[in-house]
């Protein structure tokens, strides 16, 4: 007897579909969240779950926010300074 249970994601846009096999416990713990968060369907809790776990396991490097605002901050202006100690208060 096969325990596997499918879970077909359907995407809007640019979204990706993916048909996903789960065992009974992976399938368990994806309706566990949906319950505890109140979502309307496990797609949205897989959202979740891969949103909670991409927090914990990229690096900030490699964050597309971290990117984006090092390439802004890369456009400011340079500031000469002295002593780095004193102009940051660390004195």
């Amino acid at each position: 007897m096969n325990n596997n249970k499918r879970l077909h994601l359907v995407g809007v846009g640019r979204m990706v579909q993916a048909l996903i096999d789960l065992n009974e416990e992976e399938s368990r713990v994806v309706n566990t969240v949906k319950g505890m968060l109140g979502l309307k369907n496990k797609s949205e809790a897989l959202k979740v779950i891969i949103s909670k776990y991409a927090e914990e396991l990229m690096e900030p490097e490699l964050r597309p926010e971290f990117v984006k605002k090092m390439e802004e901050r890369a456009k400011e202006p340079t500031v000469k300074v002295k002593d780095f100690m004193e102009h940051f208060g660390l004195k």
